[in-house]
């Protein structure tokens, strides 16, 4: 449970903590649309080479975004095994009664492989590594402002999102710390069929969800303490100013779609239908 890093601000001095957020959130939505135009090889190539090319210009420990990476490890094989055996192809490689693995197979869950990868840590690295609550808040706010004209609430849904994502961290170690009191107590979580594992968290979650209850409401609390009545009136200490250096990594991101569309219709090697 101490693995899951998601949700976690990684405080550093880097281009990417220097980024204006609402650019972040931007590039955020541009990047995944990036993941999904990969088809063959070679694009699939270099969207895993922009994934370690924004850990490096975020400066975060590499062994804090492998970490990251291993809660989802079991969905990342599980997935791949599927891939592996159901799809079909017209190369067969390995054949033995009812099992049958063509090399498409390979590549699909090669190629799934990447892109879950490349999704977590591009996503990781612009947004929850690299921005502050309080600028996720603000961004998003200032991006979904026109809806306001349409009476929507953008301030309280901002800050519905930006709460639920960093509660994730705080979740994850009170799950952590009821676990261990469960085994201090003799729960075996490790043991047994699934049925009986399932069974074995029922303890776990239902203290989970009453102390989930209770900081909501300690948050409640602490908020309405502070005089905060929603976004009406409310101003910022911060007044952020898009800079042109701010836009250089909007155009990359843009430059690496056109590149992936342009390889597709190329197409290099083994390529999606």
């Amino acid at each position: 449970m101490k693995s899951i890093t998601f949700g976690q601000f990684y405080p550093a001095d880097s281009v990417l903590h220097r980024l204006d957020p609402r650019i972040k959130v931007i590039l955020t939505v541009l990047y995944i649309v990036c993941s999904f135009l990969c088809k063959n090889i070679v694009s699939f190539a270099l969207l895993l080479l922009s994934s370690l090319l924004l850990i490096a210009a975020g400066k975060i420990p590499l062994k804090i975004i492998l970490r990251g990476l291993r809660p989802v490890l079991i969905i990342l094989i599980f997935t791949a095994v599927l891939n592996i055996f159901w799809t079909k192809g017209e190369h067969l490689l390995f054949g033995w009664k009812f099992i049958q693995i063509y090399a498409e197979g390979l590549y699909a869950a090669l190629f799934i492989l990447i892109r879950i990868a490349a999704l977590i840590i591009g996503t990781g690295m612009l947004l929850t590594y690299t921005t502050t609550p309080i600028a996720l808040t603000d961004a998003l706010e200032d991006l979904l402002s026109p809806l306001k004209k349409l009476h929507v609430p953008v301030h309280s849904f901002a800050m519905m999102m930006t709460i639920a994502l960093r509660f994730i961290p705080t979740l994850v170690e009170e799950t952590d710390k009821i676990m261990t009191a469960q085994k201090a107590r003799g729960a075996d979580f490790s043991t047994g069929s699934l049925i009986d594992r399932a069974k074995a968290l029922i303890p776990v979650l239902i203290p989970l969800v009453v102390s989930a209850f209770n900081r909501a409401e300690d948050l409640a609390i602490a908020m309405e303490c502070r005089c905060y009545h929603g976004g009406d009136g409310r101003t910022r200490m911060t007044v952020r100013h898009l800079r042109v250096a701010d836009f250089v990594p909007l155009a990359l991101v843009v430059l690496l779609g056109a590149s992936l569309i342009a390889l597709n219709v190329i197409g290099f090697g083994y390529t999606m239908r």
